[in-house]
C-alpha cells in the first residue's frame, strides 16, 4: 500500500475515494508494525477481533459527520481502553477496566480506531522512555536506537513519529507530552489542566496531570483536540473549555511578541549545536512577524523547582501507595526512589508550598502583560541510552528544565519541530500560553509548520498543505459588554448588523463596581475597575469581524470607551469600561450583578 502520509483529512479523502479501507490500512499498519520490533514501542496490541470490532461499528454513512472514522490511533499505558489490560508499565500493578477512559471513548464515538497500549516510563514518572521494566524494556528513538525516545509517553510519541498510526494520547504532567515530541520530530499538544479528561486514567500528580496528543501536524492536532476536550462531571479536576478556545484553530497573529528566557537563564547543558539551532529558531520567529523580548524567568524556574522538590511528588505516591508499601520490589529502583521522596511530608509542608508557588504564580502571569506567547528550547539537550543509564536521574532532571513549571502554574503549551542537529536527531521548540490559550497556540504552531515544511516525524513524507497555513492579521474581536448591547437589549442591533456572534455568558472577575448612568434613553450602565471593593458582574462575550471593529468603537459615545476586562477565569478581553469621573452623578447598581438585574428591578 502506498501512503502519501496518514494524516486525518488525507485519509478520510482516500476512503472516499475507494482508494483503500480502515480494515486494509490497519492490516498494513500492523504488518509495518513487525519492522520496528526492535524500538520496544507496545506494551500491548489490541487483539484482531477486538480491531475488527471497532471497525465492523463504522456507518460508511458517517464518514462526513465523524471527524476521525477510520482514523487509527494508539493509546499510552497509563489510559483506560475497556477490555485490555492498563498496566502503567508495572505488570504487578495490572488490571482489566469495563469500560474507556472518557477521553478514549470521545475518540472512539468520533470513528477513531485503537490499535495498540504503548510503552512508557514506568508510573509515567520519567521524561526519558529508559524507565520501562525488561519485559518491555526500554523504548528507543525513532531515528535512532543509541538515543533516549523522551518519556514518559515514549511508546506513544515513537508510534506516530514512524507512521504506525495518525495520532497518539499522551499524558503530561512534567513534560511527558512535549519532550517526547521534540525528540520524534512531532507536534506535542500539553492542553491547558482540565480540558481534557483524567477518567480512566492512572494518575501520577493528580491535581497537574494532562492527557496530552501527538501528532504529525497542526491540523491533526487541532482536530482531536475539539473531539477531546469535553467536559467529564465525573473527574473533579475538569474543566469547561470556553467559546474562545473551541473551533478557533486558524491564522496566527501578526505581528506577535514573544518572551524568551535572559541569556544568562538558557541552559543547553553544553550542547552547543543546541544552542544554536535555538538561536536560529528565535530569529525565524521574528522574520514571521515576532517581536522578541527577553524576560526574567526566574519565577518560572523557582516554581519547577518545587515539582519533585516539593509535596507534588507525594502525589506519586499516593497514586501507587499500594504497589510501594506491599509490593516494593514490583517497581523499578529508580521508580522507587523518586516516588519515596514523597512519603512522610506534612501538611505544613504541603501549604508552605502552596503559599510559595501561587506567589511565583502571580509573578509568572505578569510576564503575559508584555507578551502573547513564551517560547522555549523544548528540551536543551538530547541523551544516549547509556549516558541516562549512568545518571538516570541527573540527566532527566535536564530534560525537564523548561517543562517541569508549565502545569503547576496553570499554562498551556504546544511543542513543535525546529530544526536537526548534524547526526540528523530532530530539535524541538516549545510556545507556551495562559490557561485556555490552546487554540491561539495550535494557530501559530501551525504558521510555523507551515513555514518550515519539516518531514513528518522520522518518515520522509512531506508536509501537506495545511488546513489554514496563510499568516495574517486575526479576522477577528472578541468584545465584553455589559449593558445596552447585551442579547435583546436596546443596543444589540449595533452588534448583529456588524455580523458579530455571541461567544459565552460569564461575569467579570470580582474587581469591579457598576452604575446607573444619566442620560438615556438608551440607558446605559458603566463599568469601573475596582479591585478593593469590586464584585463579579454578568457580562457577554461577543465576537466581532475585525474590519467592524472601528466603526464599532467610533460610536461609543463618552464617558464610555474600549479597555481591557478581566473575566472570571482570569482572561483579559478588550471591553466596555467607564471614566471614574461619570459615576459622580450616577446610581451604584454593583450589589444587583448586572444590568438585566437592574432592569428587571425598574420594571
Amino acid at each position: 500500500m502506498e501512503l502519501q502520509n496518514l494524516t486525518i483529512d488525507y485519509l478520510k479523502s482516500q476512503y472516499q475515494a475507494g482508494t483503500f479501507t480502515p480494515q486494509e490500512l490497519v492490516d498494513h499498519l500492523l504488518h509495518k508494525t513487525q519492522t520496528y520490533s526492535d524500538k520496544n514501542l507496545f506494551i500491548q496490541m489490541l487483539p484482531l477481533d477486538e480491531i475488527k470490532n471497532y471497525i465492523g461499528n463504522l456507518d460508511p454513512a458517517e464518514i462526513d459527520s465523524k471527524p476521525l472514522w477510520g482514523i487509527p490511533f494508539v493509546i499510552k499505558d497509563n489510559i483506560d481502553l475497556a477490555g485490555i489490560a492498563t498496566t502503567a508499565a508495572c505488570e504487578a500493578f495490572s488490571y482489566v477496566p469495563s469500560k474507556s477512559a472518557f477521553v478514549v471513548q470521545q475518540l472512539i464515538n468520533a470513528g477513531a480506531i485503537p490499535l495498540a497500549k504503548t510503552n512508557m516510563d514506568q508510573f509515567a514518572t520519567g521524561l526519558v522512555g529508559t524507565r520501562s521494566p525488561d519485559k518491555w524494556g526500554p523504548c528507543r528513538n525513532s531515528f535512532n536506537n543509541n538515543f533516549v525516545s523522551g518519556g514518559s509517553s515514549s511508546g506513544s510519541a515513537v508510534a506516530v513519529a514512524l507512521g504506525l498510526a495518525s495520532f497518539s494520547l499522551g499524558t503530561d504532567t512534567a513534560g511527558s507530552g512535549r519532550v517526547p515530541a521534540a525528540f520524534n520530530n512531532l507536534i506535542g499538544l500539553k492542553p491547558s489542566r482540565g480540558l481534557l479528561s483524567c477518567t480512566g486514567v492512572v494518575p501520577a500528580c493528580k491535581s497537574l496531570d494532562c492527557v496530552s496528543i501527538f501528532a504529525t501536524t497542526t491540523d491533526d492536532a487541532s482536530q482531536v483536540f475539539e473531539v477531546a476536550a469535553q467536559f467529564d462531571p465525573e473527574d473533579c479536576y475538569s474543566r469547561k473549555n470556553p467559546a474562545t478556545n473551541f473551533n478557533n484553530y486558524g491564522a496566527a497573529k501578526q505581528p506577535f511578541r514573544f518572551a524568551i528566557p535572559q541569556e544568562q537563564q538558557l541552559e543547553f547543558f553544553g550542547n552547543i549545536a543546541a544552542s544554536n539551532l535555538f538561536d536560529a529558531a528565535v530569529a525565524q520567529l521574528e522574520a514571521l512577524g515576532g517581536v522578541k523580548v527577553e524576560i526574567d524567568f526566574s519565577p518560572l524556574f523557582d516554581a519547577a523547582k518545587l515539582l519533585y522538590s516539593g509535596p507534588w511528588v507525594t502525589e506519586r505516591y499516593v497514586a501507587t501507595e499500594e504497589i510501594y508499601t506491599e509490593q516494593p520490589e514490583a517497581m523499578l529502583p529508580v521508580i522507587r526512589e523518586i516516588i519515596g521522596k514523597g512519603v512522610g511530608l506534612t501538611a505544613a509542608d504541603t501549604f508552605k508550598a502552596l503559599y510559595q508557588l501561587q506567589a511565583y504564580k502571580q509573578q509568572a502571569d505578569l510576564l503575559f502583560a508584555e507578551v502573547d506567547i513564551l517560547v522555549t528550547p523544548t528540551a536543551g539537550t538530547i541523551y544516549t541510552q547509556g549516558e541516562m543509564a549512568d545518571n538516570p536521574i541527573g540527566l532527566n532532571s535536564n530534560l525537564g528544565y523548561y517543562t517541569n513549571f508549565m502545569n503547576l502554574l496553570d499554562y498551556s503549551a504546544i511543542a513543535v519541530p525546529a530544526g536537526f542537529f548534524e547526526n540528523g536527531l530532530p530539535f524541538g521548540i516549545t510556545l507556551a500560553g495562559k490557561a485556555f490559550d490552546d487554540s491561539k497556540l495550535l494557530s501559530m504552531a501551525n504558521h510555523w509548520q507551515t513555514s518550515n515544511q519539516y518531514p513528518l516525524g522520522a518518515t520522509d513524507w512531506p508536509l501537506p498543505a495545511l488546513r489554514e497555513s496563510a499568516p495574517g492579521v486575526m479576522d477577528s474581536v472578541d468584545v465584553v459588554v455589559c449593558g445596552a448591547h447585551l442579547e435583546g437589549l436596546a443596543l444589540n442591533w449595533q452588534l448583529l448588523d456588524r455580523d458579530a456572534k455571541l461567544l459565552e455568558r460569564t461575569s467579570t472577575a470580582a474587581n469591579y463596581r457598576l452604575y446607573a448612568l444619566a442620560g438615556g434613553p438608551p440607558y446605559r450602565p458603566g463599568l469601573v475597575r475596582d479591585s478593593n471593593n469590586g464584585s463579579a458582574i454578568e457580562v457577554e462575550v461577543w465576537r466581532l469581524p475585525t474590519s467592524q471593529f472601528g466603526s464599532f468603537v467610533a460610536g461609543i459615545p463618552q464617558p464610555l470607551g474600549i479597555g481591557k476586562v478581566e473575566l472570571t477565569d482570569g482572561r483579559w478581553v478588550a471591553g466596555f469600561i467607564c471614566e471614574p469621573c461619570a459615576t459622580d452623578n450616577a446610581d451604584e447598581i454593583t450589589h444587583l450583578g448586572g444590568w438585566r438585574n437592574y432592569l428587571a428591578q425598574q420594571q
